[in-house]
């Protein structure tokens, strides 16, 4: 492979600038490899970074990675591409693709300009070839790491929609739970219950586990934990919810609740209005007894 200061792509990437682009764009629409955006301007200019920090790469004679200095121009553009393709739900494949598309252009024009040289055509070929495949890697990984990042991002926003607290009545609030509790969730429910306190000033909390499958002492644990937090901020809490199945759990793991409990939200909810003093009449006429 010849030295840095020996390889002739920095001179053929200034010279045949515009050329390399035409035949590169050419080969990305023919192999589907460019950057799937259906905007041939957004491709073209992405095309053009490329290209351009591919150079100043080259020219920092930086060729045994891309981890330096020089190459921190290209790790940018690499990073927007991958980070967008990302986000629009296209796969690692289609993201390598679009450097991957560059081998052939760049090997046609060193066919061309090098000619009947055949070690030094080779050498340089494969340096090509070992400086795409370090591009791809990096844009691999990147790539990567935006779809976790992604993933991650989503299932936060589930949670948090999966934990509302619902006002019930002025200073009562509710948090229905459905699903496995978790120790992430709970953090979730915390704080989304702590908030709702603050901002409505609830006096009371019911904390309604319906939905909750089942419960073992790690649940229990969080419950109680959110039950502590609530009476922190002045709220005392209800679990409602607790049917026998989950009763008989709780009993068998020996595990003390120290907190009201009531079979069904709605008794939950009559239990809150008691303590606060309120009760809820039946206005309607009573209907006539039939003779």
């Amino acid at each position: 492979m010849p030295k840095p200061s020996d390889s002739i792509l920095p001179t053929l990437l200034d010279r045949h600038h515009k050329r390399l682009l035409e035949d590169w764009f050419i080969q990305q629409q023919g192999t589907g490899a460019a950057v799937a955006t259906g905007d041939d301007a957004e491709t073209r200019a992405h095309s053009v970074r490329f290209l351009t920090e591919l150079r100043k790469g080259l020219a920092s004679g930086e060729l045994d990675g891309i981890e330096g200095a020089g190459w921190s121009g290209m790790r940018e553009v690499l990073d927007d591409i991958s980070r967008a393709q990302a986000l629009k739900g296209f796969s690692p494949s289609q993201t390598a693709g679009f450097v991957f598309s560059l081998r052939e252009p760049l090997f046609g024009l060193l066919r061309r300009e090098v000619g009947d040289e055949t070690s030094r055509l080779a050498e340089e070929m494969l340096m090509v070839a070992l400086l795409l495949d370090r591009l791809v890697l990096y844009t691999t990984e990147v790539f990567q790491k935006s779809r976790e990042d992604v993933i991650t991002r989503q299932q936060q926003e589930l949670l948090e929609l999966s934990t509302p607290v619902v006002r019930l009545w002025e200073g009562i609030v509710a948090v229905p739970l459905i699903g496995t509790l978790d120790s992430n969730r709970t953090q979730i429910v915390m704080e989304n219950l702590l908030q709702q306190i603050v901002t409505t000033g609830a006096q009371i909390a019911i904390i309604d586990i319906t939905g909750v499958p089942t419960v073992d002492t790690l649940v229990a644990q969080h419950l109680l934990k959110t039950v502590a937090a609530a009476r922190l901020m002045g709220a005392d809490c209800i679990i409602s919810g607790i049917r026998p199945q989950i009763a008989q759990t709780i009993v068998h793991l020996g595990v003390e609740l120290s907190v009201t409990s009531k079979a069904s939200l709605a008794g939950a909810f009559e239990l809150a209005l008691r303590r606060l003093g309120k009760t809820v009449v039946d206005r309607a006429p009573a209907k006539p007894v039939a003779e």
